[in-house]
């Protein structure tokens, strides 16, 4: 992580093997650190759910923290669906809790045992690119499977005048298209931003003790001051691109069932 008494505030998003090196067709499939923190995630939200589950008459913290989560899941499909997207609540709460949980992982203060670190695994775009896919691949498939062809009506308003058709239906091909860009985009920046300022920070701590200065000191203790509102802010963003991502998931999927 350091290199002649700097800190990379890049290393923390390297992806390195875990074990022996596998190969199909030429391909490396190796178990690395990200795999790794993804299978943590789905650990974790296991565990939560397994917890959750008992139906007891009378219902513990551990199980209304799940309903909280499920029923905070249902709401959002009704306001932004309606009754019809009830069968997409298993997605929708997969891909939140996923993301919550997976950003919240990368929080964890680890860095403090040498050798090792937490990894987000949101922070890279192949993982947040996969879930914008998923759920832009989810959209068309329902659109087209409920509506056919008249699913290309998602592009022209009802009411556009004749004369504003061909300017409209360019850009609502454009913004369908930009979805899955903005998703995968809004989540990786959040991520990656909040992670590099928290390093950069740390680093002006190590060498602001290191210089045994005065005013390295107070550059020091000003620099932890920032780490810590950052690091608030920085769990605040990791449940609000969570929400974020299953909320805009869930307006296209409205689109996607309802049309305009």
């Amino acid at each position: 992580m350091a290199a002649e008494g700097k800190i990379n505030p890049m290393h923390q998003f390297t992806i390195n093997q875990i074990g022996p090196k596998l190969e199909i067709a030429g391909y490396n499939i190796s178990f690395t650190n990200s795999a790794l923190w993804m299978v943590l995630a789905l650990v974790v939200i296991w565990l939560f759910m397994l917890g959750g589950m008992k139906r007891e008459l009378v219902p513990g913290r551990w199980q209304m923290a799940v309903e909280g989560v499920t029923g905070f899941i249902r709401n959002m499909i009704d306001t932004n669906i309606g009754p019809e997207g009830r069968r997409y609540t298993p997605y929708l709460f997969s891909l939140f809790t996923f993301i919550l949980i997976s950003n919240l992982l990368g929080m964890l203060p680890l860095a403090i045992v040498p050798g090792f670190h937490a990894f987000t695994t949101t922070s890279h775009f192949s993982i947040t690119g996969l879930l914008a896919l998923m759920s832009f691949a989810i959209v068309l498939v329902v659109g087209f499977w409920r509506h056919g062809f008249h699913f290309f009506a998602l592009f022209l308003p009802k009411g556009t005048p004749a004369f504003m058709v061909p300017v409209i239906i360019p850009i609502e091909i454009i913004s369908f298209l930009v979805r899955p860009f903005s998703l995968l985009l809004r989540l990786f920046v959040a991520m990656i931003s909040g992670h590099i300022l928290m390093e950069v920070f740390s680093s002006f701590i190590v060498n602001g003790l290191g210089s045994s200065s005065a005013i390295g000191f107070g550059v020091s203790l000003l620099s932890f001051v920032f780490i810590v509102g950052i690091g608030a802010l920085e769990i605040l963003v990791c449940a609000l691109q969570a929400y974020v991502f299953a909320l805009l998931t869930s307006l296209y999927l409205n689109d996607a069932i309802n049309l305009h």
